[in-house]
């Protein structure tokens, strides 16, 4: 069966022998010397550990200066390398492979729960769109220019293509974060749902043209397509199926707090094995499941989101360190200019043809597709499919490997850098909203998951002064207290809410939002931000443009005076408007302030 070989090679790990020779960080080159397994057990902890520190402080040195994280654990684990300052020698591939995927599962398993069941109302599609055709296409140009920069066989630049295929939208995400940016929906969604999506198509194409060049199978089409069915049907299947199993299985055990988060990280990496053993895509299963635990009413939800988000942060830290130190950064220099020549092949043509073909079915607008086209940032996949040729024992598996660690490299230093003053110069950011509230998770028999929202009233809350029993609650939600100075005071209700009060919430997140916007500071600067973005007149959206056009006097064509505001909007983006999506007319420009479920609320008006 296609696929099988490279499969049952890769599961092939070798177990360490009772004594074990490394080579002392202190006395370089040299002979090999015995070292008692404890010795160099001891030993392994303690670099590890240390590494895994470095890269957790380094984390955050780097927001400052606006580094992306993963490149600096990148650097962190070369310095530590053979040819660092560490000395420390790992050259180990089945091992790599074995930790790399483990840890490649964890992290879509997380980034599965984080994607919400709203972003995929104007996601879905397009990013379905981009982890297929966008992939492939991806993967068929930069082969193109794989071969005719390095003169490889089409089959082994088109396995570069390929390994090079997917995108780390985790490591765009984290860059935006710590820039202190929010993007608008469709854009953040797309990129999010293409993320978790576009792994699997990866790897399919990797590990099936690595099988075709080691076994040189005849009737490739029909095999690939085969295969692709397999893998894709069994992954979707078994995804679902598991991620239904778990979510019931959840529901329903009555465990320790703590044990919840364990469950459902087992319960995913069991799903992944079971589809990777019956010849499906794990990566695509995990997913799913992911995606099922993410959007379900669960015990202790906030807590296996968080357990969940630092072992990705783990997984993430233990995989650069371990590419880091798998590389020899000499043997990289042969490689300089054809690799930058690929990777930048890749940033400037593959990937903006690609996303340009694969949305045009969706009309997106220029800027959102530009943007998109830049956030096509390489991470770990790229390099752990990289392995796939050692693997299988492929002629030039050495030039793939090192090929696709140039290509990481240069895409996280130059579109890594760069995010954010992009996101700035297209207009795709923005203003931030509302604050986010601390959750304190209920668990109450027999009823939904409760929470305390606390809330804190900073300076500039529109809350201050305001009676506490007149916060505006909906959904349910009651007044628990406030707690001033670390007392908490009596009659919470009749109380004047005044400079740093906590106040505490019980309900759920439907009741966040309201309450969110009396809590968020209000300056000059962020009232100044918002009208430069939304403009100074406030619509609503079932004015009509005839009307408009009389009180501003901008000229309206004839065809269109009928229409309202909020139907002049959707037609241009096919009723699936968000939050900052714009539509000039003549001399004014309607931007989407507020929605109200898929429907617009409130349209701001800037005059030219």
């Amino acid at each position: 069966m296609l696929c099988e070989t490279a499969l049952v090679r890769a599961c092939s790990i070798p177990v360490l022998p009772d004594w074990c020779t490394i080579q002392a960080a202190a006395s370089g080159p040299g002979p090999l010397e015995r070292v008692n397994p404890i010795e160099l057990t001891n030993s392994m902890i303690f670099w590890g550990a240390l590494l895994a520190l470095l890269c957790v402080i380094a984390s955050g040195l780097s927001r400052r200066v606006g580094a992306p994280v993963l490149l600096v654990f990148l650097v962190l684990g070369m310095l530590a390398g053979e040819e660092g300052l560490g000395g420390l020698q790992f050259n180990d591939v089945n091992q790599a492979f074995l930790f790399g995927s483990l840890a490649l599962a964890i992290i879509i398993f997380d980034g599965g729960q984080g994607a919400r069941r709203d972003t995929f109302r104007v996601s879905l599609g397009p990013a379905l769109s981009l982890a297929t055709i966008g992939v492939v296409l991806t993967a068929g140009i930069t082969g193109l220019v794989t071969h005719l920069i390095l003169g490889l066989s089409w089959l082994e630049s088109l396995l570069i293509g390929a390994i090079v295929g997917s995108t780390d939208a985790a490591a765009v995400f984290g860059l935006l974060r710590s820039a202190g940016l929010q993007l608008k929906e469709r854009t953040s969604a797309t990129l999010e749902v293409e993320s978790g999506s576009n792994d699997p198509m990866a790897i399919f194409l990797t590990i099936t043209l690595v099988e075709l060049l080691s076994l040189q199978a005849e009737d490739p089409g029909v095999r690939i397509l085969a295969a692709f069915a397999e893998q894709m049907g069994l992954g979707l299947a078994i995804g679902f199926a598991g991620g239904y199993l778990l979510v019931r299985l959840l529901k329903r055990l009555s465990l320790p707090v703590s044990m919840y988060p364990l469950l459902a990280l087992a319960g995913g990496i069991s799903v992944f094995g079971v589809a990777n053993l019956w010849g499906g895509s794990g990566f695509l299963a995990i997913y799913l499941v992911g995606i099922l635990i993410g959007n379900a009413s669960l015990p202790h939800a906030k807590d296996i989101r968080r357990f969940h988000d630092g072992i990705a942060w783990l997984a993430q830290i233990g995989m650069f360190l371990m590419l880091g130190l798998l590389v020899t950064p000499s043997s990289l220099l042969p490689l300089v200019l054809p690799a930058l020549g690929i990777a930048l092949a890749l940033i400037f043509v593959a990937r903006p043809l690609a996303v340009a073909l694969a949305l045009l079915p969706f009309h997106f607008p220029w800027r959102e597709q530009v943007f998109i086209s830049w956030c096509g940032l390489r991470g770990a996949v790229p390099i752990i499919l990289a392995l796939f040729p050692s693997l299988a024992g492929l002629e030039h598996a050495d030039i793939f490997f090192e090929l696709a660690f140039f290509v990481v490299l240069v895409s996280l230093v130059l579109q890594g850098w760069t995010i954010a003053p992009i996101a700035r110069w297209l207009g795709i950011e923005v203003p931030p909203v509302l604050v986010d509230p601390e959750h304190l998770v209920l668990k109450i028999p027999d009823e939904q998951e409760k929470e305390v929202l606390v809330y804190r009233a900073v300076a500039g809350s529109p809350a201050i002064q305001m009676r506490a029993g007149r916060l505006p609650l909906s959904g349910g939600a009651q007044l628990v207290g406030i707690v001033r100075q670390g007392v908490l005071l009596d009659n919470p209700r009749e109380q004047d809410v005044e400079l740093e009060d906590h106040v505490m919430v019980l309900g759920n997140d439907g009741a966040a939002p309201a309450l969110a916007r009396l809590f968020t500071p209000v300056d000059a600067r962020s009232s100044e931000k918002a009208s430069a973005f939304y403009g100074d007149f406030v619509l609503k959206p079932g004015a009509r443009l005839a009307d408009i056009s009389l009180m501003y006097g901008i000229a309206v064509p004839e065809a269109l005076q009928s229409l309202t505001v909020g139907e002049f909007i959707n037609r241009q983006f096919h009723h699936k408007a968000v939050v900052g999506d714009r539509v000039s007319l003549g001399s004014v420009e309607f931007v989407v302030k507020k929605l109200d479920g898929d429907q617009i609320a409130v349209v701001g008006l800037k005059l030219g």
